[in-house]
């Protein structure tokens, strides 16, 4: 495929807002694709070279595409800048240059759709001296070549603004189409995915060796499963209804979520969103090789950060500290870490996410021999006085709280689901819990924040079956004056002249952006508003946020959490009636 179709692709997608009519547009994309180009249109519709646990990053700035642009056309740099500030997307300002310039095409060679992602792979691998000049030659090679269309997206893909509007539930629902002529199968293609991580293997399996292949994918070292997460309830009682009477109950530790791979003397550790973190824990690493009786094993677990002297757990906002590039040895000396293993899913080649809880904590427990990596506190619970108990514990201990798991339950990847269920302090009179919301757009300061040019985020939860973010709440407090700099020069570079294709909001904010960050919320409690559309069905009205603040006084973006984890529409809608229950026991009725 010519990198020029897949652009008129590109276009075709940019121009329509129906989920529908985009997964059609995919669908017959992926028909026409040859089976070793799916992959790859895969990585660049997703704006990414490798899935995220590989950590290629392209490494160039708009500065040096702006050179890049410049070469090709014969335009000077100031030229381009101007034409960049004047479109606010670099995409469009590369495709009305080119429509300009007066240079021929450097080839009459088209460029193919692979041909362009291994150059830009080539790019974002190029390191060194002098690297940076070779990056734009590289890319202003394409450009030449390119015709205006393709150039518009050529320059957008390495600086990540690939801004369609298409999700991973719309691809895997349109390569469901390719592969067996309907939707049906995309639940397949989810559980492949959920267990590498890695939606352009998945697309590149079933257009060459077709459904089998999806329905025997095996789990891999080194390539991370996305983990398994947990529901909520307000109540013991509720928890012990669900679980069929009996569960586990283990400590909740507020630090970095793990999962360890090894493989002999092969370690690597992954983050909750799925990158490579092993640099930042050398302690951890030598721990794994030392501490484990395992040759091959994969293991989930939370690293807190732990004052020896005495004896504590360390808040999340001390732990956070150890999650660096330099500085590393000092901080390992400050801030030692402890890993509670809490789950296994691989051991010396068999898959253990589809045994049961019990024997999966047992075979593990086995495994482990030393101080560093030790299991998760846990008991087993069978009355509502016992969990309580055991709650009120964990959290004198300093820590979240708890989480109940079924004893017979598999480990579900990727999947929120109640054989898991979480239970944290609840407040009298605010919710129980906070909130990951997704930033969908942001408003102008006004008073005092007028020189911010700040005033305030337009927030959203994730509806996972329309794959669409729906509004919640404005939030306009809790911003501390750095987070308020932080988060504007971070939007700035992700707005859009128009509501986002996978945004559904009624509120019209200052400036649209592209859903990718999110950010912890606090509030006094969910209402219905007609002014959001959070769980709105048509005509009806939606879940809004009463005085929400932002969490926290460091970074203000949760980075550690892609848009797609975080808290969905289902949730807001269970947490709503969750609290109406907890008022109602709260006033003796």
């Amino acid at each position: 495929m010519q990198f020029k179709e897949l652009s008129e692709y590109y276009e075709k997608l940019e121009s329509v807002s129906s989920r529908l009519s985009m997964i059609d547009i995919m669908s017959d994309l992926f028909k026409k694709a040859k089976p070793n180009e799916i992959k790859n249109i895969v990585y660049i519709t997703q704006g990414v070279l490798a899935p995220p646990f590989e950590g290629i990053e392209f490494g160039m700035a708009e500065k040096m595409v702006e050179e890049s642009i410049a070469i090709a056309t014969g335009f000077t740099k100031e030229d381009v800048e101007k034409e960049y500030r004047k479109q606010g997307d670099m995409g469009k300002a590369a495709q009305i240059i080119k429509e300009k310039t007066k240079l021929m095409r450097m080839s009459s060679r088209e460029y193919t759709v692979n041909e362009v992602y291994e150059t830009m792979r080539k790019i974002a691998l190029t390191s060194g001296s002098g690297s940076k000049d070779q990056k734009i030659k590289m890319l202003a090679n394409v450009v030449a070549s390119s015709s205006p269309i393709e150039a518009k997206y050529v320059v957008k893909y390495p600086l990540n603004e690939l801004r369609m509007g298409v999700g991973d539930a719309t691809v895997l629902e349109a390569l469901s189409v390719v592969g067996t002529g309907d939707r049906k199968f995309k639940e397949e293609l989810e559980h492949a995915y959920n267990i590498c991580s890695d939606l352009g293997l998945v697309a590149e399996e079933i257009a060459k060796r077709g459904e089998n292949a999806i329905k025997n994918f095996r789990v891999t070292l080194f390539k991370p499963i996305r983990p398994a997460l947990a529901e909520r309830l307000p109540t013991s009682e509720e928890i012990l209804e669900k679980m069929h009477g009996k569960c586990s109950v283990e400590q909740k530790y507020d630090g970095f979520r793990c999962q360890v791979h090894k493989n002999g003397k092969d370690v690597k550790i992954f983050s909750r969103r799925l990158e490579d973190t092993t640099h930042m824990y050398p302690d951890l690493v030598e721990a794994v090789q030392k501490e484990i009786n395992a040759n091959s094993i994969i293991l989930d677990g939370e690293a807190i950060a732990f004052n020896e002297k005495t004896s504590e757990f360390l808040p999340f906002q001390e732990t956070i500290q150890r999650k660096r590039k330099h500085g590393i040895k000092e901080k390992i000396e400050e801030m030692p870490l402890k890993l509670f293993a809490f789950d296994l899913m691989y051991l010396n080649g068999e898959n253990y996410m589809i045994e049961p809880y019990h024997k999966r904590r047992d075979t593990l427990k086995k495994l482990l021999n030393g101080d560093t990596i030790l299991m998760s506190g846990y008991i087993i619970a069978d009355t509502p006085k016992q969990l309580d108990d055991y709650f009120e514990e964990s959290i004198e201990n300093g820590l979240e709280g708890i989480i109940a798991k079924e004893l017979n339950s598999q480990y579900i990847a990727g999947a929120r689901k109640f054989s898991w269920i979480k239970l944290k302090r609840s407040y009298k009179g605010e919710l129980s819990d906070t909130l990951d919301l997704v930033i969908v757009g942001y408003f102008l300061g006004k008073g005092i924040r007028t020189e911010f040019k700040f005033g305030g985020l337009l927030c959203a939860t994730y509806n996972k079956k329309r794959d669409m973010f729906e509004t919640v709440s404005r939030i306009g407090s809790g911003f501390t004056e750095k987070q308020m700099v932080e988060l504007k020069s971070a939007l700035d570079k992700i707005k859009v002249g128009s509501k986002p294709p996978r945004v559904d909001s009624i509120v019209k904010p200052d400036f649209w952006v592209t859903p990718r960050y999110v950010v912890t919320i606090k509030a006094d409690e969910i209402t219905k508003s007609p002014m959001h559309t959070c769980g709105r069905n048509e005509g009806d009205v939606g879940f809004a946020l009463r005085f929400p603040r932002l969490v926290g006084e460091n970074e203000a973006i949760r980075r550690d959490k892609s848009v797609e984890e975080a808290t969905t529409t289902k949730e807001v809608s269970e947490m709503y009636s969750n609290q109406k229950r907890v008022r109602v026991e709260d006033s003796g009725a």
